[in-house]
């Protein structure tokens, strides 16, 4: 196990670079197993959730070699249709590939994957439009088998935008017979990139980033370069740590309409946010004032970014309330700000946050990923130190965080407890 040593009280300024995107490199990864042949992906971070997915993909056969930010995948002698359950449980993305597994072999096996327990995330949106498309499913002892000796194209609908159930339906609908519509269709920037790496491949999909996605299959596919989109939520994640450490940071290699939402709220409670092409400036000087959030599908505001914005709002002034809809266990991280001073109620799905002047350093936890992020910003806006445990779960999804805030002028250790 290791552990974060936070020194509070120190202004963050200077530039960063953000990564590339974690959850668009997952499903592209994935979708690297439909291609008899090669890819290259490029802007592929250094996080334990992208290296459980190569263990993934070498597991069932497919030649990885990751060397800086620079991933080659060879797929030519996948041989294996079912996923180990010690892998499976490792991280939840694992289950996106079901659906290349399906579209290329007319087969697969899993177990239910695992990952950050902030929720329900079932897959019966998965398998309802896999069984629209001829799919036989069949799920016993923890296990879904898949099969089919035909797959059609079909119209689905989604009972909720589904980030997962499109990326796998879109997967297993691109070597389908026929024209493939999923209507009610997740709109976020992770599923466009997804579309334009198959659609380099040879595929044929139109409509990622609206709510209507039109697929139509193709014979085959063929070898291609991509680069990931940079990751909106560790930019996300940097311009409050601008805010709540009241510093000045340049944050490099963005796509600002992906931020729209952050940057609102944050201009919203006083901080002075500036963007200019692939790049934005964050300054504050003084408190943030107190605003709502309630988090929603995209293009709304992120339910990733939730504990982040809370960490900040504990010491706004003012109260602020904060909706989350997405997943119902996301408040884990309000225990542990409680501890450095925060005051905050909650009432089901609304927490209520009154500001605080100042929070103090404790020994807190990190429960998941985006809850050991928002503690990390927490501790560096506090005064005294904090000790952070648990920041595996931070590694999921950023890269040596520590290090970036350090250049910074952040004080953080890592350490091993």
């Amino acid at each position: 196990m290791q552990r974060f040593m936070i020194t509070g009280g120190y202004s963050l300024s200077g530039a960063v670079r953000v990564s590339g995107s974690k959850n668009a490199t997952l499903p592209i990864m994935a979708a690297s197993l439909l291609l008899d042949g090669k890819c290259v992906i490029r802007g592929v971070p250094r996080l334990r959730d992208v290296a459980v997915m190569r263990d993934v993909l070498v597991y069932l056969g497919a030649s990885v070699v990751w060397e800086k930010d620079v991933m080659r995948i060879d797929a030519r002698r996948v041989n294996c249709h079912e996923v180990s359950e010690e892998l499976m449980r490792r991280m939840r993305a694992s289950n996106l590939v079901l659906g290349p597994l399906v579209g290329r072999f007319r087969c697969a096996r899993i177990s239910y994957p695992g990952g950050c327990n902030i929720g329900s995330r079932p897959m019966n949106l998965h398998l309802k439009g896999m069984q629209a498309m001829g799919v036989g499913i069949t799920e016993k002892f923890g296990y879904i088998s898949a099969r089919a000796e035909k797959l059609q194209g079909s119209e689905i609908y989604l009972d909720l935008p589904s980030v997962g159930a499109t990326e796998n339906l879109m997967m297993a609908a691109v070597l389908a017979e026929g024209k493939t519509v999923i209507k009610n269709a997740a709109r976020e920037p992770e599923i466009v990139d997804l579309q334009n790496f198959l659609n380099n491949m040879g595929a044929k999909i139109r409509g990622a980033g609206t709510d209507t996605v039109k697929i139509t299959g193709v014979n085959s596919l063929h070898g291609t370069e991509h680069s990931v989109i940079p990751d909106r939520i560790e930019a996300g994640t940097h311009m409050v740590a601008a805010a709540i450490t009241r510093g000045d940071i340049l944050i490099a290699n963005i796509i600002p309409e992906h931020l729209e939402p952050v940057i609102n709220k944050l201009r919203e409670a006083g901080v002075y946010v500036e963007v200019k092409d692939d790049q934005v400036r964050v300054a504050a000087d003084k408190r943030p004032r107190a605003v709502d959030i309630k988090t929603m599908a995209y293009p709304g505001f992120p339910t990733d970014m939730q504990p982040q914005f809370m960490a900040l709002m504990t010491v706004a002034e003012g109260t602020s309330v904060i909706t989350e809809t997405i997943f119902e266990n996301r408040y884990k991280h309000v225990m542990e700000l409680r501890r450095m001073g925060a005051d905050i109620n909650l009432e089901g799905h609304t927490a209520v946050v009154r500001g605080v002047p100042e929070l103090t350093g404790a020994y807190v936890e990190a429960s998941d990923l985006r809850a050991g992020a928002a503690l990390v910003l927490a501790a560096m806006g506090a005064e005294n130190g904090t000790v952070l445990d648990h920041v595996g779960h931070i590694d999921r999804g950023y890269e040596r965080l520590e290090n970036k805030y350090n250049a910074l002028g952040a004080r953080i250790i890592r350490v091993h407890s």
